[in-house]
């Protein structure tokens, strides 16, 4: 398969190093604003300006995309980089006649009037808008194929196909002890996309509606109880893409949610940038020149890629189904687990962009061996769930599963 990748930061870096390591992997273009970046990982990758050609690529620029991908002849394009520039990447892939893979989905807008109840444009809205259109040329994006979402998406899938007969709530969790000594404010992926989902209306599946609603950011905190001794943690509500991709595929769902166990210290940060506005993405003038404030905040806030080494303690990221199987009620936790300090040992990655980069690593195996196949724009819960979590057996990526006890814990 030959991949243009898009984006060498966090997340690409670890889609590089683990790609480079197969055989399936013909050839990775690295295309980054940053080529010295890109030019460093070649480095690392061993040198091969063949199979690790580095390019320079705005990524809002859709015709600059189709360009680079018919160049090198790309079997896919894989977008790595914040979820602003979706559309245009999505769009200059469709374009080149190629293939499409993404971890985040095009960006939602409030509703004008009513943005706490009503969902305005949804996350991934335009993309599926455009589901004829790539049907109609004969190729597949992927959205959404990271780990959450991804491989929470992947949890449900399996779910359904082996442990329950009916499915009637998905609640992904998000949390861990993971933290990095010495930074007040130090977040784990990008400020942009941590912007993104933490300060706009958070959006749930209401199966009684047969559709979906919207609340106020950071709402409905819950104790879930994360495994392998994190135990209870808070968890609010954060909009997220998988409540948007499940129902898609996965029917009769009474409820899907997605909470993120933030912190009351991270949660107080953003409510001050957002009190603040430094979370506009408009220009202001500031001493004649023109500037973003998110973008002034971004330029302050350490870069994700740098802090790996200094990371301590796991990430855990799953899925809590709700259900029955043979007449009686059921309910598991399907997770992924990441220590910080073993991964950057093993990898010598940051754990967060690891546990995001290696899903759609194994997912473009699949789409290179025949396992996966499609056309139009699909998210993750449209495949088949069996061969993707051999891979992560068969290379060592922990996934494990815990019953829970039906109604111990609910969903707030």
């Amino acid at each position: 398969m030959r991949v243009l990748l898009i984006g060498v930061g966090t997340v690409g870096e670890s889609i590089a190093r683990l790609a480079a390591a197969h055989p399936w992997c013909e050839q990775l273009v690295l295309a980054d604003y940053d080529t010295a970046r890109a030019e460093t990982l070649q480095a690392v990758l061993g040198g091969d300006a063949d199979r690790f050609p580095v390019e320079p690529i705005d990524a809002r620029d859709r015709a600059a995309v189709a360009a680079l991908a018919r160049r090198h002849r790309s079997d896919l394009v894989m977008n790595a980089v914040d979820p602003q520039f979706v559309m245009s990447i999505f769009e200059g892939a469709l374009e080149a006649g190629t293939n499409y893979m993404d971890m985040a989905c095009s960006l939602s807008a409030p509703h004008p009037t009513d943005p706490l109840h009503t969902p305005g444009l949804k996350l991934g809205d335009e993309q599926f808008a455009r589901h004829d259109d790539w049907v109609g040329a004969g190729r597949l994006a992927v959205l959404g194929m990271g780990m959450d979402p991804g491989l929470a998406d992947l949890f449900v899938r399996y779910a359904a196909d082996h442990l329950f007969d009916e499915i009637h709530e998905v609640h992904v969790r998000d949390g861990g002890d993971l933290t990095i000594p010495g930074y007040a404010f130090a977040p784990v992926f990008s400020i942009w996309t941590t912007i993104e989902e933490c300060l706009n209306p958070p959006i749930e599946w209401d199966g009684e509606r047969n559709g979906w609603i919207t609340t106020e950011p950071f709402s409905a905190p819950e104790l879930f109880p994360f495994p392998e001794g994190v135990g209870p943690m808070e968890c609010v509500n954060v909009e997220h893409e998988e409540v948007l991709l499940v129902p898609r595929h996965i029917s009769g769902l009474r409820r899907v949610t997605f909470k993120y166990a933030l912190g009351a210290d991270f949660i107080d940060k953003l409510k001050t940038i957002r009190d603040l506005g430094l979370h506009r993405t408009d220009k202001v003038l500031v001493k004649g020149v023109e500037v973003s404030p998110r973008d002034v905040l971004a330029a302050i806030t350490p870069d994700p890629i740098t802090l790996g080494n200094r990371m301590v303690g796991r990430a855990i990221v799953g899925t809590w189904v709700i259900g029955q199987k043979d007449g009686r009620p059921r309910e598991v936790f399907l997770y992924q687990n990441a220590d910080a300090q073993e991964t950057w040992r093993r990898y010598g990655v940051q754990v967060v962009g690891w546990q995001t980069g290696f899903n759609p690593v194994v997912a473009m195996e699949l789409l290179a061996t025949g396992a996966w196949s499609g056309t139009g724009v699909l998210g993750p819960e449209a495949f088949d769930a069996d061969p993707y979590l051999a891979i992560m057996d068969r290379d060592g990526m922990h996934w494990a599963m815990v019953e829970m006890e039906p109604g111990a814990h609910r969903p707030t």
